[in-house]
């Protein structure tokens, strides 16, 4: 496609008044239109993100922040980015770029009516090819380094270790026997594809775990919270944005296999020249998992100092305490701090906790949070606003935004503040 005219700019910036009002009608109506028409989609989109709505309110916002940015896109290249490597984890292809763009156009001229002129129509098929051609070629660079790995392989269930009360450990080794694993970014992560039979006839789901060990193991391992209070087989809990991670505690088992990406993602530490520089991993929950990561690799390979924040409801919630512990013992450079924002009965602060209540770096010995030196990295993960909180937190300490990395997990990612 060509470059779009300076009068094509204009039409889009002028459209955003009319992304905001009716964006999120397109968007539903697309996906439905869309699904019917390519039923064989619904093995690549997540049906609880259909269902919920979520997937269409993030399109929306997609299209409105693209419209916005029209005239200066490089704004959008975090965004881009995160949704180039999400693409790839689900191995969309260019010829689902041709799908989405022919639905999308057909549903902004149905929607708006009267109001899609051929010149806005014209405008906006030039601006999402403009997009799609960066993503398919972003896409294209990234498949490239996956040296091969450009399709689902079957690993086998080698291990299910229980980490908490609500997170399990699955050890997962590929069927291949040829098959290396590839050195990933501490950090990243893999999509699990598994089958689910009472979904529509039958689909393939896939889902997003933090890889939650180093790299360079015989093994990938991801750590899944289970969500409470849902049925697996009920038609009522199908939707339910757990329902994967409870097919993964009750019916995945040692022996089993399923299907797995190629590890990717934009949130990862990587090892810098200078090793001396501190590293801060702040998580709240299950958040953990990609933190571990980035904890083994790093105590793995330099003597840089380390503090690990963690937030959990109480010591059965907690993940990872026993082996974290281990590690403290024997790294002298690694340092711990352990909320527990309702601790239970018998739970002694000073051994299985430290502070009481939610995570507050205002509770915690600066020393230990390195807010002095302009080097230290800061990485966080965890819900949404607790993410936002941290990074406005270490904002009144004078940390800079370049150096807290956020984990923007999920369709859509989160705003920056």
């Amino acid at each position: 496609m060509t470059p779009l005219t300076p009068e094509q700019v204009q039409i889009i910036k002028a459209t955003v008044p009319v992304l905001a009002q009716h964006g999120e009608t397109i968007t539903t109506k697309f996906y439905a239109d869309m699904l019917e028409a390519h039923p064989e989609l619904k093995n690549i989109f997540n049906n609880t993100h259909q269902a919920t709505g979520h997937q269409s309110r993030a399109l929306a916002g997609s299209l409105y922040a693209y419209a916005s940015n029209i005239d200066d896109l490089g704004k959008l290249s975090p965004a881009v980015e995160l949704i180039c490597h999400k693409h790839v984890s689900l191995y969309i292809r260019p010829e689902h770029y041709n799908i989405v763009g022919e639905h999308l156009l057909k549903t902004m001229k149905t929607v708006l009516g009267a109001a899609a002129t051929p010149d806005i129509l014209g405008a906006w098929e030039a601006a999402y090819w403009q997009l799609a051609n960066i993503m398919i070629n972003k896409e294209d660079g990234l498949y490239k380094e996956a040296e091969g790995w450009t399709d689902w392989k079957d690993f086998k269930i080698v291990r299910k270790e229980k980490e908490a009360e609500d997170i399990t450990s699955f050890y997962l080794q590929p069927v291949e026997s040829n098959l290396k694993l590839p050195i990933f970014k501490p950090g990243q992560y893999i999509s699990v594809n598994v089958f689910v039979d009472e979904l529509d006839g039958g689909v393939w789901q896939a889902r997003q775990y933090s890889l939650s060990d180093a790299p360079g193991k015989d093994y990938l391992r991801i750590s899944v919270k289970r969500e409470p209070g849902v049925e697996v087989g009920e038609p009522s809990d199908m939707t339910h944005p757990g329902y994967l991670s409870n097919i993964m505690h009750e019916k995945k088992n040692v022996g089993d296999t399923v299907r797995v990406s190629h590890p990717w993602g934009d949130f990862y530490f990587e090892e810098e020249e200078d090793k001396s520089a501190p590293i801060v991993l702040i998580s709240a929950g299950v958040g953990l998992t990609c933190l571990n990561s980035i904890l083994n690799a790093t105590l793995e390979h330099s003597s840089r100092p380390v503090t690990w924040i963690q937030g959990a409801r109480d010591s059965k919630t907690r993940a990872f305490k026993k082996e974290i512990d281990g590690l403290a013992e024997k790294k002298s450079n690694l340092h711990t701090v352990y909320f527990s924002s309702s601790p239970q009965e018998g739970e002694l602060q000073g051994q299985d906790y430290d502070i009481r209540g939610r995570v507050n770096l205002d509770s915690i010995d600066k020393k230990v949070l390195f807010t002095d030196s302009d080097k230290t990295l800061y990485f966080t993960c965890g819900p949404q606003q607790f993410m936002l909180d941290v990074e406005a937190k270490l904002k009144t300490y004078g940390v800079p935004a370049e150096r807290i990395h956020m984990e923007l997990f999920g369709t859509g990612g989160i705003p920056r503040v």
